[in-house]
């Protein structure tokens, strides 16, 4: 099971909502026998849907992320339940990239340019529908840019997976942070301080931090107050 923990701050001007997702990604890894490159890609997507999943509010509420591109994965996609649980699967599971410029896994490079969509089924009659164009398909940027556009709702994602050598999954996680709606430029500046320099996810994970470490490092100039805590897992409920 992941561990997964939402805070606000106690002005009750910003969320962060923070992941240890590394079961999650393993499990996806064993059911599609991804490559490095797909794992980490399908692997923070998941992560993603996880994060957003929680903040539903109906318990029948469920979310769809489906990312098409011109790479060799061709499509991704995550579904998630109010309960942050996820499932999903990669249109082709096998890509084979060099590394990119920084020597990381050439996720950008597998997904390509295209579209992000979500979806939000929350028992109304038609779903609520989102589209954004992606930013650079490495996919915490383009969950960002879906929630500035298409809700308005200013967002920090960082998202990680670690594969090892031998293709398993070493860790994963992330986190999200969200203004909400009285937040001001001053909250805005503080913020920007806090996250600056910040290590990755995974560096944070491998050094040994929780969920709670990785929120409470990234909003370290914030007092924090838990709001609850859950273990999603990877759940899938198809044939």
């Amino acid at each position: 099971m992941a561990d997964l923990y939402r805070f606000i701050t106690n002005d009750g001007l910003v969320s962060v909502t923070a992941i240890d997702s590394t079961d999650i990604v393993r499990e996806a890894e064993k059911i599609h026998m991804t490559s490095a490159v797909v794992t980490a890609a399908l692997g923070r997507l998941l992560t993603a849907a996880s994060l957003m999943g929680i903040a539903l509010k109906g318990e029948k509420d469920n979310l769809t992320i489906r990312i098409k591109g011109d790479g060799e994965i061709d499509c991704l996609i995550a579904c998630t339940d109010s309960k942050g649980n996820v499932k999903g699967y990669p249109g082709n599971p096998v890509v084979e990239l060099p590394l990119n410029n920084n020597g990381k896994l050439d996720v950008g490079g597998a997904v390509g340019k295209g579209m992000l969509y979500v979806s939000k089924d929350l028992g109304l009659k038609e779903p609520y529908n989102g589209t954004v164009e992606l930013v650079s398909g490495e996919i915490a940027e383009d969950i960002a840019a879906y929630f500035a556009v298409s809700e308005q709702i200013p967002t920090v994602c960082a998202l990680g997976v670690l594969v090892n050598p031998d293709l398993t999954v070493n860790c994963a996680g992330g986190y999200l942070i969200q203004l909400l709606p009285a937040a001001g430029e001053d909250t805005i500046d503080k913020l920007e301080q806090s996250i600056k320099g910040m290590p990755s996810v995974t560096r944070m994970l491998s050094m040994g931090m929780t969920a709670p470490d990785i929120a409470k490092k990234v909003m370290n100039l914030f007092e924090l107050e838990l709001l609850d805590e859950s273990h999603p897992e990877y759940k899938c409920d198809c044939s």
